[in-house]
């Protein structure tokens, strides 16, 4: 039977988002946003992708609605940045991987849930600020996510919630996550960049990750 990923359900959720970064990275870390698991994340790099949202957005015919709308994009991109490290941690401390084949079958679902490619692209640019280059990255994680949960046992119960909450937190404090303090702090505990809460980390805090048969 076919498996039921998250990718639609992050899909549906509103995410908010963060200014256009113009500066270096700290004074430890020289041009970098971040640093994961002894990674850096560029600034460059999450400037680029704000830059292909914001290029997608002002060809979208609600260019005005979405750009007012996102105004802590660079915020949201490197959230997403680092949290994909934290799935990726997770993922690989329980054996779990995502195929080629997989992400495109996640990717395939979730098109014909949304009545074809192009559908899917704005439902995406619109709820959660991803380009059209970074769909991939986002079907990547539902499947790694959905696999997680299946892993770990994981479900809406609060036994379930508490299993994948402990996972993701362990793997977090693993990678010993240092932000640059003037894009925020990396919270453990609630796997957040500061106050900002992405859809699909609301979902491993409150167990809303399901495993589909």
């Amino acid at each position: 039977m076919h498996r039921r990923t998250a990718l639609s359900v992050s899909a549906a959720a509103l995410i908010a988002a963060a200014p256009l970064l113009t500066a270096c990275g700290s004074d430890a870390h020289p041009g970098a946003a971040a640093v994961v698991g002894g990674q850096r994340i560029e600034v460059s790099t999450v400037q680029a992708q704000v830059k292909d949202v914001r290029t997608a957005q002002a060809a979208s015919p609600e260019a005005d609605r979405l750009i007012k709308a996102t105004g802590d994009l660079t915020r949201q991109k490197l959230h997403s940045l680092i949290f994909d490290q934290v799935v990726a941690r997770v993922a690989r401390d329980n054996g779990v991987t995502a195929s080629r084949a997989e992400i495109q079958q996640a990717r395939a679902s979730f098109a014909q849930q949304s009545g074809g490619e192009k559908p899917m692209a704005a439902t995406l640019l619109q709820q959660q600020s991803v380009a059209p280059d970074e769909i991939d990255d986002v079907a990547r994680r539902a499947v790694l996510m959905d696999k997680i949960a299946t892993k770990l046992g994981a479900t809406n119960s609060p036994e379930g919630q508490q299993k994948l909450t402990e996972a993701f937190s362990t793997a977090s404090k693993a990678l010993r996550i240092d932000v640059n303090p003037r894009f925020g702090a990396w919270d453990n505990e609630r796997i957040t960049l500061g106050t900002y809460s992405a859809p699909w980390v609301r979902q491993v805090r409150e167990g809303a990750v399901e495993a589909g048969a």
